[in-house]
C-alpha cells in the first residue's frame, strides 16, 4: 500500500483519533510524518542542516488486556503500541557542525480515562506509560512528544569531522598569553623578594657586628 505523509493506513485524521475504538477494535495503521509537520522537533534542527525536513516512519497498534477493575470485575484495558524510526539533523555541541541522529521509539502506553486515574498509577513501571485517551486523540503529538524526549541529553558526532576552534585551548591567542604571563611573573616576584632577602640578611648581620 502506498503511504503518504500525514495519510496513514486506515486512519483518516491522525490528528482526531478515537484511540478507544481504535484499541477496542485492535486496529493498526501506519504512516509518515515529516519535521516541517513538528513544529518542536523542527526547531531543534539547525538552520544550517542539508535537510530541515525528514521524514519519520511510525507504526501504531491497539490492543485490550483483561484486567482488574475498580469495581471488582475483569474488564479490557485499552493499550496502544507505538513505533517510530527515521533521523533528524541536530547541532553537534562538540564541533557545533549539524549531524543526522537516529531515533527508533518502541512504545507501549496504558490508556486511561481521565488525568486523575494518570496520576494513580505507579511510576515504577519503566516499560509502560500512561496517557489519557479521547475520541479526538492526536497521535502526531504523541509521535512529537515521544521524539523530543528521544533527544540526546547532549547532541553531538560519534567522532566530529574537526573541533570548533573556540573548544581548542590557545587558538585565540590565550594560551600564549598565559605562557607570557607565567614568564613575566616570576621575574617581578624575584624583584620584589630579593629586597627583603637583602634586608633580612643584613639584619642577621647587624647582631653580630655589635657583639665584636
Amino acid at each position: 500500500m502506498t503511504q503518504h505523509p500525514g495519510k496513514p493506513a486506515g486512519l483518516s485524521d491522525p490528528h482526531e483519533l478515537d484511540l478507544f475504538e481504535f484499541a477496542r477494535s485492535g486496529r493498526q495503521a501506519a504512516g509518515i510524518v515529516r519535521v516541517s509537520q513538528l513544529p518542536r522537533m523542527l526547531n531543534e534542527v539547525p538552520a544550517d542542516a542539508p535537510d530541515r525536513d525528514t521524514a519519520f516512519t511510525w507504526q501504531a497498534e491497539g490492543t485490550t488486556q483483561p484486567e482488574l477493575q475498580d469495581d471488582g470485575t475483569e474488564g479490557p484495558q485499552p493499550y496502544l503500541r507505538m513505533a517510530i524510526h527515521g533521523a533528524a539533523w541536530l547541532e553537534c555541541q562538540r564541533c557545533l557542525r549539524p549531524y543526522s541522529q537516529t531515533f527508533n521509539v518502541d512504545a507501549t502506553y496504558r490508556i486511561v480515562n481521565t488525568e486523575a486515574e494518570a496520576e494513580e498509577f505507579p511510576l515504577d513501571e519503566d516499560e509502560v506509560e500512561v496517557i489519557v485517551g479521547s475520541r479526538q486523540f492526536d497521535l502526531i503529538d504523541l509521535i512529537e512528544e515521544e521524539l523530543l524526549l528521544s533527544l540526546p541529553l547532549v547532541p553531538k558526532h560519534e567522532v566530529c569531522p574537526e573541533v570548533h576552534e573556540s573548544l581548542v585551548s590557545g587558538t585565540d591567542g590565550s594560551e600564549g598569553e598565559d605562557e607570557a604571563g607565567e614568564g613575566g611573573e616570576p621575574e617581578q616576584s624575584d624583584e620584589r623578594t630579593n629586597p627583603f632577602a637583602a634586608l633580612e640578611s643584613l639584619k642577621r648581620d647587624e647582631p653580630g657586628d655589635k657583639k665584636h
